[in-house]
């Protein structure tokens, strides 16, 4: 039997349900402006059952930067360790997830780790495919193999949104192509990453996906391996050190659970050996992490002592 009842949930949803009013949504991606603040939604999966749940369940969010750690993944097993890491470093940064001045300020001029946005836009780029729709098709696959869901496609409303307010990001893959970071057509690139950002779920799909991750990447009913062991070691470290923005270092001690957040509201948790967990609440704090979501994990973390450290 599992510890994790579902009316506990609910008194947790409840509860950090009551700080919503203070976040607010992305609205500088005007289809993210289109979201509900109040909404708040958690699941939780063991790999034994269906999710535990609570909240606005069947609400379905864009992934935004949680679909960095899944091209982290699949760039890891398409390239190698080697050559990932040779062009994106493994450090933290203090500086918003936008920023470009590291890259002018770096020896050698490339991205500080994967999460933020340069990053991200450089692992991107190192993804197989002959063509655009190979690469997207590709990652999609791998998706609804660690969701088992295969219904999962993107948001063309949203990734349009992002697409075409995407200057600042256009202006970090032109800044890293002139040091020979990354080599595709720009607007070839964006439209990729854009369109990855824009990959949907619930809360459901996204606690099974925490799960694998959690559980070095087998799958909990075939046990066969999705993500290799070291790979999935690699994502939960990023997740720990870069993956809630420049909050990580205090959500660490506060919550201390690997997790990845996005501008929708989403969080990505996954517990090693353990749960997995996905939330939704798209109010945002002024770092870019769901208010709601930041005191559900906190709350989750205390009730069944979650905390890896």
């Amino acid at each position: 039997m599992s510890c994790y009842k579902q009316e506990e949930l609910i008194k947790m949803v409840e509860e950090a349900n009551r700080l919503t009013y203070k976040g607010k949504v992305a609205d500088y991606i005007p289809a993210l402006g289109e979201a509900n603040p109040s909404t708040l939604a958690v699941a939780v999966y063991t790999g034994e059952q269906e999710c535990m749940y609570a909240g606005n369940i069947e609400e379905v969010f864009t992934l935004q930067s949680i679909s960095k750690v899944l091209t982290l993944a699949l760039a890891l097993m398409d390239r190698g360790t080697d050559y990932v890491f040779q062009r994106v470093g493994m450090e933290p940064t203090g500086d918003p997830f936008n920023s470009i001045s590291k890259l002018e300020t770096s020896v050698p001029s490339k991205p500080l780790n994967p999460m933020i946005n340069a990053g991200a836009l450089a692992v991107t780029d190192m993804l197989v495919g002959n063509t655009l729709e190979d690469k997207l098709e590709r990652l999609l696959k791998f998706i609804r193999r660690l969701t088992g869901n295969e219904n999962i496609s993107y948001n063309p409303v949203v990734a349009q949104s992002e697409f075409e307010t995407a200057d600042l990001n256009r202006s970090l893959c032109y800044f890293m192509r002139q040091h020979g970071i990354i080599e595709s057509n720009i607007e070839e690139l964006i439209n990729l990453y854009t369109k990855h950002c824009a990959i949907e779920m619930n809360c459901n799909d996204l606690a099974k996906l925490g799960y694998v991750i959690g559980n070095e990447g087998r799958d909990p009913n075939s046990e066969q391996t999705i993500i290799p062991v070291e790979i999935a070691k690699i994502v939960k470290t990023f997740m720990v050190t870069c993956g809630m923005y420049n909050a990580s270092g205090e959500f660490a001690i506060k919550v201390g659970i690997p997790a990845k957040s996005g501008v929708s509201g989403g969080i990505l948790g996954t517990v090693p050996h353990g749960v997995g967990i996905g939330i939704y609440g798209p109010a945002l704090d002024e770092k870019g992490n769901s208010v709601g979501g930041l005191k559900l994990l906190e709350l989750l973390s205390k009730q069944y002592n979650l905390s890896i450290f």
